[in-house]
């Protein structure tokens, strides 16, 4: 799935390395995630309920949201909906990060307010760069 024209944060100073934010029920997933994004240099936060997502995101608005789609408390499109529809977090990029290719394809993401859409398992090698096309750090 092609990106979308990436959204800056509000929250990111000149010079810092990007905030992603991920968001999966799996500690394991989250653990990976984390670690091979930290390695990389990126700074994370993380969360394990949707709702619990997008208080968060709210709070620290962070460059990039990885959302898994299965959440315990509602689904990843439902938090997508929700955080689009807050002037707070309307422009935070939102990834779609699953095992489970979405149904109905990319462009149901898309209409549910995803930016992109990741597969898990992650690939550690290509995952950093994978994400940073998300977070728009590339640009000048």
């Amino acid at each position: 799935m092609t990106p979308r024209s990436p959204r800056a944060s509000d929250s990111r100073r000149a010079g810092d390395p990007p905030l992603v934010l991920i968001v999966d029920d799996s500690d394991k997933n989250r653990k990976l995630a984390r670690e091979v994004l930290r390695t990389a240099g990126f700074r994370t936060l993380e969360a394990s309920r949707g709702d619990e997502a997008i208080a968060v995101a709210a709070e620290r608005r962070p460059d990039l949201i990885l959302l898994d789609l299965r959440l315990p408390d509602m689904h990843g499109t439902e938090v997508a909906r929700k955080l689009r529809g807050d002037a707070e977090t309307e422009r935070i990029a939102v990834v779609a990060l699953s095992a489970s290719p979405p149904a109905g394809g990319s462009g149901r993401l898309l209409a549910n307010g995803f930016d992109g859409y990741l597969q898990k398992p992650i690939d550690v090698r290509a995952f950093p760069q994978q994400v940073r096309r998300y977070c728009g750090s590339d640009r000048g």
